[in-house]
């Protein structure tokens, strides 16, 4: 399969873990059957597939910066690279949403945490553990 067609089905999927995250309060088990299983693993079945069929045609490495940017200079490691962000970033929100819930923490308060998590992934994690001491003192995990 072409790349960018696994690209144009990747997104919708991990779109579909998010929203499931949003609505959360709604469905608690779907949701997390959904972002933090079914959805990850689908993602990361086909990262699996696309290192194993085409990670020794690719350029580069992780020995330096210019060779990172070299590996994901072909196409399906760069959309490997980019299923590693679905997957991972859409665990992390599905941990958010779950230790909040867990802890009390409003949902409409891990909101924000959910959308930075989704665009800029660290940042999300970071916004969810400040607020996340702020309103019960525990830091991470």
């Amino acid at each position: 399969m072409p790349a960018d067609a696994l690209f144009q089905i990747a997104n919708p999927m991990a779109l579909l873990g998010w929203l499931a995250l949003l609505a959360a309060p709604l469905a608690p088990r779907l949701a997390q059957s959904v972002a933090a299983a079914t959805v990850p693993l689908v993602l990361s079945l086909a990262y699996a597939g696309l290192v194993l069929a085409f990670w020794w045609e690719a350029p580069g490495g992780f020995g330096s910066l210019p060779e990172v940017m070299a590996l994901f200079t072909h196409p399906h490691t760069a959309l490997a690279g980019w299923l590693h962000y679905l997957a991972f970033d859409l665990l992390l929100g599905a941990w958010e949403v779950r230790t909040a819930r867990a802890e009390g923490i409003a949902h409409w308060a891990v909101i924000p945490c959910l959308v930075l998590t989704f665009l800029f992934g660290p940042a999300g994690l970071l916004a969810f553990g400040i607020l996340r001491f702020t309103l019960t003192r525990k830091v991470l995990p």
